[in-house]
């Protein structure tokens, strides 16, 4: 079997390599002033990604059949050196250094990140929220979900997000677990909200994500994904469930609403903004816990030694 020998970010320019890497995507081939015909391909693992050029022979040919047996999500052994090229890092590799992996000689744990708490005891964390519930509607819909295997199994395992925050196997599961615990920990102060309300909203604000992404060699958004999005997937799921119990209209559009807001703003793609406390308390809880996962992975990830580094949907963040 193949190993992960270091991540992508851990090359230096001159460096020689010898490693396996996740294909993003590949560019058309090209060809050089002197006639030889190369590709450049996008490749990823746990930790970051980078661009492989493959410089091949005269021969279109030979070339054109590797460039066919390479695809998205194919896992590739490569050997060659590291090269830094307008101030960012290339691998390079001649002719006959690529090989394209087989499914059982490479590990895919090598190339998708890992929540570093373990699933079934956040699991048994989040069923003990569950059977403190004492409303027996919001009873009902938690079972619903939870008493399905299929359901459950997805939802131990999705990720969070695809890159922003908890962008792993588990993530999902995680960041559900921490918005809970932030909107407990809220509720203690304001006796007045309902707390098996906001147990339940809490739970289910993101269940749309099980079907939102895909996970292979890397983390995916499905078509139906990228067409609907998470919220709109969410509410169809959650509303196809309330449709079947024998609960009030009330408690029905209140889990609804709480689906619908959790962005907190139209411009998040949220299509109301929060209009009870506990639609408002796990709003800002779902965006308390990504913002501040998006910012610790972007230190993590910075690869520079100045001051600041900038994220897109931070801004920017002090690194000292």
């Amino acid at each position: 079997m193949y190993k992960k020998q270091k991540s992508i970010s851990e090359y230096n320019p001159n460096e020689p390599f010898s490693d396996i890497f996740v294909v993003r995507f590949t560019k058309e081939i090209r060809s050089t002033k002197n006639g030889k015909y190369f590709f450049e391909i996008k490749i990823q693992d746990s930790n970051g990604d980078g661009m492989l050029k493959y410089w091949g022979s005269n021969n279109l040919q030979n070339v054109e059949k590797l460039y066919d047996l390479i695809k998205e999500d194919s896992v590739i052994f490569a050997e060659g050196s590291v090269t830094e090229y307008n101030g960012n890092i290339d691998f390079s590799v001649n002719e006959g250094k690529i090989k394209v992996l087989k499914i059982g000689e490479y590990n895919p744990s090598d190339f998708i990140k890992v929540s570093k708490r373990d699933k079934e005891e956040m699991f048994t964390e989040l069923k003990a929220h569950m059977d403190s519930i004492i409303n027996p509607e919001l009873k009902q819909v938690l079972n619903v979900f939870f008493s399905n295997e299929k359901f459950v199994e997805k939802f131990k395992t999705a990720p969070g997000a695809m890159y922003i925050h908890h962008g792993w196997i588990s993530g999902l599961l995680e960041h559900t677990l921490t918005v809970l615990n932030i909107c407990l920990n809220l509720q203690k102060y304001h006796e007045d909200v309902d707390r098996d309300l906001l147990i339940t909203g809490a739970i289910l604000h993101d269940i749309g994500k099980t079907d939102e992404f895909v996970i292979t060699t890397q983390i995916k958004i499905t078509d139906k994904g990228n067409l609907l999005s998470h919220i709109i997937m969410g509410v169809q799921e959650l509303t196809r469930v309330l449709d079947k119990l024998d609960i009030s209209e009330i408690t029905k559009t209140k889990l609804l609403h709480i689906m619908i807001s959790h962005h907190g703003k139209v411009e998040y793609g949220c299509p109301k903004p929060h209009m009870i406390p506990e639609a408002l308390i796990i709003a800002k809880a779902d965006e308390i816990d990504a913002n501040i996962v998006a910012m610790l992975e972007a230190k993590k990830t910075a690869g520079t030694n100045d001051s600041f580094t900038y994220s897109k949907h931070i801004g920017n963040i002090y690194l000292k």
